[in-house]
């Protein structure tokens, strides 16, 4: 740990992200301390990496207001990704930064907390936290988790990392191959496969009631092309279909929302409006694209989709959640870089899900779409099938949740 702390604040000179991640953790017990008192009434722990774990938390966390209210929720980061948007969350009493691992930091964080059960998402473990929320009998929960063969917990250098899921209390997976893992490697905590609690928040959002005005002037009957979370070699892939059909709509939401960024789509796309210049007033005029240059509205703009793009297929992380897109049995287009998630597999094999990674194939399956209503239907009933299929996580790991609390009293 020393080792990492040290590399982490030496690239703070030069590295933001880097520099919030030190900064997020100054006095962060003294800040604890001031608000937090287990006195008070009980405490859910939850920890979350960063931003895609707190999406695959937030149906346990949601649930679990609802049936606890008189529990607090103490909500913790790893990475400045996550807590940055995350900080205000009305899901949670306090949001920080957890402090690093370590004996006197982690005996000291369950002093303050006493949390009455604690839950991890997805990947993130840490020893000291895990070894002393076990030695006071405080139960543990990994939800969500997702493993391959080819993660270090499976390597030749992983059988310290292995012994750190033998701490949990309780393991939910998302998958059969995860499950196989821990048996192959014989874990000795539970486990079970409960699936990906993302289906269940995707398919509430989905039924969520929306309705934005300048959005539908904006499409009207036309067909549209909903892009999301998209980077600039994702825009290159959409530059070329909307050259050569004239009368396609895009609406495009980018990952990223600066002036640089939004600039290059302005070069791209000449036909171009801004939802900010709508929102005061400007004329749609002839424009064929729409950019979102405001945050979390993503979610719920795939409805308006006759096709769906998910960006982020051409970077090194890879592709963003396209369960948001599938939610609305949207069929979804992505780059190439798609091989760490497994929706994506699955949605290809549907033939929902296409990956694409040049221009011209992108625009020639794009436009066979298009001119065929009845092949989209037909994979569309496949993407409701799908997504109805793989709800239900949350209620599996609440039952486990409300057995272990009942327990404790």
């Amino acid at each position: 740990m020393f080792g990492f702390s040290f590399s982490i604040r030496l690239a703070s000179l030069w590295s933001e992200k880097a520099r919030s991640w030190v900064r997020g953790r100054k006095e962060v017990f003294e800040s604890m301390q001031q608000v937090i008192d287990p006195a008070e009434g009980p405490i859910l722990w939850m920890h979350c990496a960063s931003l895609g774990e707190f999406e695959q938390g937030r149906p346990v966390l949601e649930k679990f207001k609802e049936d606890y209210p008189s529990y607090r929720i103490l909500l913790t980061f790893f990475s400045p990704s996550g807590y940055e948007v995350r900080k205000n969350t009305p899901l949670a009493n306090w949001v920080f930064y957890l402090p690093l691992d370590g004996k006197r930091n982690a005996n000291r964080f369950l002093d303050i907390v006493q949390p009455r059960m604690a839950i991890f998402v997805k990947y993130e473990s840490w020893f000291h936290y895990l070894y002393n929320l076990k030695k006071r009998g405080i139960p543990s929960l990994l939800i969500s988790a997702f493993f391959r063969k080819e993660q270090t917990f499976f390597g030749i250098m992983g059988s310290l990392l292995r012994k750190l899921l033998d701490l949990y209390g309780q393991i939910f997976v998302q998958d059969e191959i995860s499950s196989s893992l821990l048996r192959e490697y014989h874990i000795k905590a539970p486990y079970a496969i409960a699936g990906d609690t993302r289906f269940d928040r995707v398919a509430a959002v989905a039924k969520m009631p929306f309705h934005h005005p300048d959005i539908e002037r904006f499409c009207q009957d036309a067909d549209t092309l909903v892009a999301g979370s998209t980077w600039e070699a994702d825009e290159d892939m959409l530059a070329a279909l909307h050259q050569s059909q004239q009368h396609l709509k895009m609406i495009i939401a980018p990952h990223e929302i600066n002036e640089l960024h939004i600039k290059s789509l302005q070069n791209k796309f000449h036909d171009l409006v801004l939802l900010s210049d709508l929102n005061n007033g400007k004329d749609l005029g002839d424009a064929r694209v729409l950019v979102i240059d405001c945050y979390g509205m993503l979610s719920k703009l795939y409805r308006y989709g006759t096709l769906t793009y998910v960006g982020g297929g051409f970077n090194k992380a890879g592709i963003h959640n396209i369960l948001e897109a599938a939610a609305y049995h949207k069929i979804v287009f992505f780059g190439p870089n798609h091989q760490r998630t497994a929706e994506a597999a699955s949605l290809i094999a549907l033939g929902v899900g296409i990956s694409v990674s040049h221009p011209a194939t992108f625009t020639q399956k794009a436009i066979d779409l298009l001119g065929n209503t009845e092949s989209r239907k037909s994979l569309e009933s496949k993407a409701a099938a799908y997504i109805n299929h793989g709800k239900g996580a949350t209620s599996l790991i609440m039952s486990h949740i409300s057995e272990k609390l009942n327990s404790l009293h």
